[in-house]
Formats: structure tokens, C-alpha cells, sequence
């Protein structure tokens, strides 16, 4: 069951289609906002993890197959079954984001990820740099026997 449902149209590769989106219960939410950005970064994202999270975030995601029959997209099958092509995809799952977080809404999504691909760098230098001291640290000391 889907929490306070909206239906939207999106133009897809077979003529527009009708998808019906739901809001996110707050812990599944957390996780999705968490993982979702990251894991779908180039060179910094893992797949596995960007699709594990993309089913998630299509569990919220659903068609109606017969009036008042709404069917989620929570498998990879469903996703393939009910969505036309990947274009299609990324356009459902933007929305889904949209809908669910406000600083996603009115064209603010590109910054937001702009704001994160802007400061990664920064944080990946810190991280490396401290591993770097750490592992400097380790070679100077002495094996024990």
C-alpha cells in the first residue's frame, strides 16, 4: 500500500504511461536519501549498491494493472515489465525523488548533487590523506616476533 499516492504521465520510447508514486515511510526514506546520491556518483558510486537502492526506491513506485489494483515495481522483473526503457527509468526515479524530498523539488536537484560532487573531492582528499599518515606510521614501526 502506498502512503498518500499521486499518479503522474510520463513520456516514454512507447508513448506516454501512467505511473502512481508514494511517499516514503521515514526509515525506508532515510536509507534511499542516504544511498542514493552517493551510490550513483561516476567513479565513486558502486553499482550494486545504486541498484539495490534504485529497487528500493521503485517499491514506492507503482502501475495499476485494474482499477484499484496497484501493482509496486519491487523486483528488477517488475521494473522491466512495467518500464519501457532506462530513460523511462531515470525520469521515474527523479520523480519519485521529487515528490518525496523537497530540497529535490523546484529544480533543485542538479545543485544538490552538484553540492555533493563539488565537495567529494575535498572529503576523499581528507580521508586519503589520513589513511596515508596511518599507513606511514605503520611502516615505521618494527615487526614483532
Amino acid at each position: 500500500m502506498l502512503l498518500e499516492p499521486k499518479t503522474i504521465q510520463l513520456p516514454t520510447s512507447k508513448g506516454d504511461r501512467a505511473y502512481v508514486l508514494g511517499k516514503y515511510p521515514a526509515v525506508a526514506g532515510r536509507e534511499i536519501v542516504a544511498k542514493y546520491p552517493l551510490s550513483n556518483l561516476p567513479k565513486l558510486g558502486d553499482y550494486g549498491v545504486s541498484e539495490e537502492v534504485m529497487l528500493k526506491l521503485m517499491g514506492f513506485v507503482a502501475v495499476e494493472t485494474a482499477p484499484g489494483n496497484l501493482v509496486p515495481l519491487n523486483s528488477r522483473a517488475l521494473v522491466d515489465n512495467h518500464v519501457p526503457d532506462w530513460e523511462t527509468l531515470a525520469r521515474l526515479e527523479w520523480a519519485s525523488l521529487e515528490y518525496n524530498c523537497s530540497f529535490f523539488g523546484e529544480g533543485k536537484t542538479f545543485g544538490f548533487l552538484d553540492n555533493i560532487e563539488a565537495k567529494a573531492p575535498a572529503w576523499i582528499s581528507r580521508m586519503l590523506t589520513a589513511l596515508s599518515g596511518q599507513l606511514s606510521e605503520a611502516e615505521k614501526r618494527p615487526l614483532q616476533s
